[in-house]
């Protein structure tokens, strides 16, 4: 495999890992508000 080829597809990996890190680090985010907020209104009532 030549250099250019292999750069090419370590940055295609590279950006495929960032991106499903942003999507995931947004959804376990939301989930735990979520949760938070259930726990506050339990302790509120």
């Amino acid at each position: 495999m030549s250099s250019k080829k292999a750069m090419r597809q370590a940055q295609k990996q590279a950006f495929a890992k960032h991106r499903s890190n942003i999507t995931n680090s947004r959804f376990n985010s939301r989930k735990k508000n979520l949760i938070d907020k259930k726990i506050k209104n339990k302790s509120k009532g």
